[in-house]
């Protein structure tokens, strides 16, 4: 019960959670770690129709990171719906579905989808095009985010949980526009634009040329975000980015997270979203606190 935590109705034995795109289903990962001791499962990218993703080399390391153009390659709605999320039931793990579509009907209608016995929430991905205003993405614009949001909200009851791109001037106005348009908690951040160039063969690393970069480098970033959005909003916030040990974990909780997503650690070690809780864990015992809770928000910020 220590770590237990609540997040827009959503229980959750911990409050780690692994980031969408970086745990596949979450049986992928069953030779290697106990499901049922996570927080919850956030699932790749989930989109109407089958994707195959980006075409050439989609992830390269880089210091202290990583960066991907997967693309969002997924088999598709129906067949999540017909055949993976069945075998989740398995497992005594809340299961949050992470959707992303090409217009705000398209979020509407994946949520209409996907309201059905098994996933205990959605996470919308609104960093994708918004293929009707000209390719901007919808998470950098307030009105392009809060129309994703409206989509969403009329199509389920499901908690909805709105992930926010980092790659804007002023992340707090879109996590207010997400809330205000029915967003039941807020995560972030999503993945940084970056590049990579092969100086031999001077081309991009990346076949898709630009990537998201993940990992260590964005987690001061990271970190400075959550704090930002979480003094602004009302609802949950759900901070990612960077968080490789318990100590970063803390951090987040610190400056105002009620629960963490666990993303590029999973690709070094498969046990980091249960060992970081673990260290949570001990964290709290140590300083003689009871429940996770006693350290949400509690950084001194008043220099």
């Amino acid at each position: 019960m220590m770590l237990a935590v609540d997040i827009a109705g959503i229980k959750m034995k911990t409050p780690v959670m692994t980031a969408s795109g970086t745990f596949g289903s979450g049986p992928e990962y069953a030779d290697f770690v106990d499901l049922n001791k996570i927080g919850a499962i956030v699932v790749k990218g989930t989109t109407l129709e089958p994707r195959g993703g980006n075409k050439g080399r989609r992830m390269a390391e880089t210091p202290a990171g990583m960066l991907n153009c997967i693309g969002l390659e997924n088999p598709g709605v129906d067949e999540f719906v017909g055949h993976i999320l069945p075998g989740l039931a398995a497992y005594d793990v809340p299961i949050i579905v992470n959707i992303a579509g090409r217009t705000a009907d398209e979020f509407g209608e994946l949520a209409a989808r996907l309201s059905v016995p098994g996933v205990a929430g959605l996470e919308l991905n609104i960093s994708c095009p918004n293929v009707k205003e000209g390719g901007i993405a919808f998470g950098t614009d307030c009105a392009n985010a809060a129309a994703v949001v409206r989509a969403v909200r009329k199509n389920t009851r499901l908690p909805v949980i709105t992930k926010l791109s980092p790659n804007v001037t002023d992340i707090v106005s879109i996590a207010k526009a997400a809330e205000e348009a029915g967003s039941d908690a807020i995560s972030l951040i999503n993945t940084l634009l970056g590049m990579a160039i092969d100086i031999y063969k001077w081309r991009p690393v990346l076949g898709n040329v630009t990537g998201g970069l993940s990992g260590p480098a964005i987690k001061p970033v990271a970190l400075r975000m959550v704090w930002q959005v979480a003094r602004a909003v009302k609802c949950p916030v759900i901070g990612l980015g960077g968080i490789m040990t318990a100590n970063d974990a803390i951090e987040f909780l610190l400056a105002g997270a009620s629960a963490v997503a666990v993303g590029t650690a999973n690709f070094v070690n498969p046990r980091a979203s249960v060992e970081i809780a673990e260290g949570i864990r001990d964290y709290l015992v140590e300083r003689g606190l009871k429940n996770v809770s006693d350290i949400v928000g509690r950084i001194n910020d008043n220099i």
